[in-house]
């Protein structure tokens, strides 16, 4: 949502009209780390959501189109895009590029154990409705990318940062020989607070599904839980919101008894992933020259120091 595509009114403007929309304003949106985003008003004052899909191609932004169809009709709060000529993806300044309602309401700064029950029962749903939904997707970003890319940066690591990296993974592959009972599924893989909106306790929208990947749904529960129940710089668990979070989600999907027993070293991991990720958009960024106060950059460290503090609640608790 870092603005890497600079557009002018006019552009969007001509873009939009095929729409049917009368665009009068233009707002670029920073928070975010992948696609280019503005907020554009229309001449009656409704607002949309403009995104420029920066590493994405028409065929892979298209394929969320009906997913998020499903995930409507099965109570999950999501916005799906427009179209016209019977297709929601179309090009702007040569690159793909969609609308879609913007859905009001507030990022929580510092979350309530309301916001995190809501948004376990959303992703229970999430879980559910897309347990066996046909969709083949044009990449993979799923642990083997993850592995992959982490291998790759190790290369250039402090030794300190190596050996964090070797040991989570270590850890990590005890548990899975040990506890192999734990399903697969479309996951969000980046449900953050910056990526749902609330008003109060009551979930508005859940927003940027270009993570959306096949992978065990551990995962995507670890990531949530990771933010949800944090509250940075302090990267402990808030113990309360936690049983929230698993009492909330367990009302629509039980975890197996393996997933369970894995999820403190599912915690680790998760940070683990988001370490990497920032550290490959930092890298990713300086090779392609790409800064300044339009482009937003979060801080690696901040998952390290979570991935450091998640091994050490793994290790009292075993």
């Amino acid at each position: 949502m870092s603005v890497y595509t600079p557009l002018s009114l006019n552009e969007v403007q001509q873009f939009s009209a095929a729409y049917g929309l009368e665009v009068v304003e233009l707002i670029p949106i920073q928070g975010g780390i992948q696609n280019t985003n503005y907020f554009i008003v229309t001449h009656d004052q409704k607002q949309f959501v403009l995104t420029v899909f920066e590493n994405e191609t028409e065929q892979s932004a298209g394929e969320l189109v009906p997913v998020l169809q499903q995930l409507a009709a099965h109570g999950v709060p999501v916005a799906a895009p427009l179209s016209h000529g019977g297709r929601a993806i179309h090009y702007i300044v040569g690159k793909p590029a969609q609308i879609a309602p913007r859905v009001w309401g507030e990022h929580p700064e510092i979350t309530t154990t309301g916001q995190v029950a809501e948004i376990a029962k959303a992703q229970a749903k999430l879980h559910v409705a897309l347990q066996d939904f046909p969709l083949t997707r044009s990449h993979s970003r799923d642990h083997g990318y993850w592995t992959e890319i982490g291998q790759d940066l190790k290369n250039s690591m402090s030794i300190a940062d190596a050996e964090l990296f070797d040991q989570v993974y270590a850890v990590f592959a005890e548990y899975q020989a040990q506890y192999p009972q734990r399903p697969k599924g479309w996951v969000h893989s980046d449900l953050f607070r910056d990526n749902t909106l609330f008003k109060g306790d009551e979930l508005q929208g859940i927003l940027d599904f270009f993570e959306l990947n096949f992978d065990e749904l551990l995962f995507d529960v670890a990531i949530t839980i990771n933010d949800f129940c944090s509250q940075f710089p302090n990267v402990e668990l808030d113990a309360d919101k936690l049983q929230a979070y698993l009492d909330a989600y367990q009302q629509i999907r039980v975890l197996t008894d393996d997933e369970q027993a894995c999820l403190d070293v599912y915690l680790a991991m998760a940070a683990c992933r988001f370490w990497l990720l920032r550290l490959n958009v930092a890298r990713l960024n300086a090779a392609q020259g790409r800064g300044g106060d339009d482009v937003h950059c979060k801080n690696p460290n901040e998952m390290r120091a979570m991935l450091q503090q998640r091994l050490t609640r793994l290790s009292q608790e075993s």
